[in-house]
């Protein structure tokens, strides 16, 4: 990756949800260029030297994301905690509401009382599109992401929170949670079980972990950027069923998924992401392909099957 030691190495960094799927990838290329890293998580987890600073934290708790902020008093912020389960079972209003908005705001009110260079929210693809005039959040998750984008931009405009907005796409790559398409689609086929999935017809702008990556590096110094929200995503739909098919194709199994075994799921948004201001402004585009990245999503979870460490 494409880092500045120099830059990194006088930089205070705190990374919300730090050993989750994306938070983890992050806070490995920001210890190794020398940043002061604080992560949170919710449990209590072991430290390593060669990792970043932990504290178990739950941020829907007003008065922990101040102690927190207060005690590390970072520059850079990225904010990436919170659940990620976009299925619409009403038993996920609650918690999704707490862990993504909740915990959001109190963020953004104990940067703001604190300070910091830069505040980076992850967004979600999602989210409604409000230019096509009236929305309906197809989840919880996606109600909860769409209003804690609204309060960071409020934030900004109202209070001058120095606060970026990076709207990821469907992300994947290794470390991902395995209830997830890919992994579980991959772990079926390594045990020889056929995967049941949906119809397969959904498609998706999908992004491998490395480049989103990528944009969240160069948010954090990219000068000019607060208030606005840029999209992190190939620029390209690509349907689960091709996505499961490439699979097949890589891994050769024993057996093959079965479409159709599981209902769709309701008002899931077909949307691409734009990324041309991700361009213009942040220098960024995406440079792996979609068969590259799931051939080294796939090498991950294989060699993970067979007791190695990549």
């Amino acid at each position: 990756m494409n880092m500045s030691n120099t830059f990194w190495s006088q930089q205070r960094v705190l990374v919300t949800g730090g050993s989750g799927f994306l938070g983890s990838h992050l806070c490995r290329p920001l210890v190794d260029c020398g940043a002061e890293v604080h992560a949170t998580s919710r449990v209590e987890r072991a430290q390593c030297d060669s990792e970043p600073r932990w504290r178990q934290a739950d941020l829907a708790d007003i008065g922990v994301a101040r102690r927190l902020v207060s005690e590390i008093r970072p520059d850079i912020v990225y904010h990436l905690a919170g659940s990620v389960t976009a299925v619409p079972g009403k038993e996920f209003v609650l918690p999704t509401f707490h862990s993504l908005l909740t915990s959001t705001v109190n963020l953004l009110a104990a940067v703001t009382e604190i300070g910091c260079r830069r505040l980076i929210l992850c967004g979600s693809f999602m989210e409604p599109d409000a230019s096509q005039g009236l929305v309906t959040p197809a989840s919880p998750y996606a109600a909860a992401k769409w209003a804690a984008s609204g309060y960071g931009r409020m934030f900004q405009a109202l209070y001058g929170t120095p606060t970026v907005i990076l709207r990821t796409y469907m992300t994947y790559g290794p470390g991902q949670d395995r209830k997830k398409l890919i992994p579980a689609t991959i772990g079926s086929l390594l045990k020889g079980v056929p995967p049941q999935l949906a119809s397969g017809l959904w498609q998706a702008d999908w992004i491998y972990v490395d480049d989103v990556l990528e944009g969240f590096l160069a948010a954090a110094h990219t000068p000019g950027l607060e208030g606005r929200t840029l999209e992190l995503g190939s620029g390209t739909c690509v349907s689960v069923r091709t996505i499961v098919e490439e699979l097949v194709a890589i891994m050769q199994p024993s057996v093959q998924p079965v479409f159709g075994a599981l209902p769709d799921r309701p008002l899931e948004p077909v949307r691409v992401a734009s990324t041309i201001e991700s361009e213009q402004r942040l220098g960024w585009r995406p440079s792996t392909s979609l068969n590259a990245g799931l051939r080294r999503t796939v090498e991950w979870y294989s060699a993970r099957e067979n007791g190695i460490n990549l």
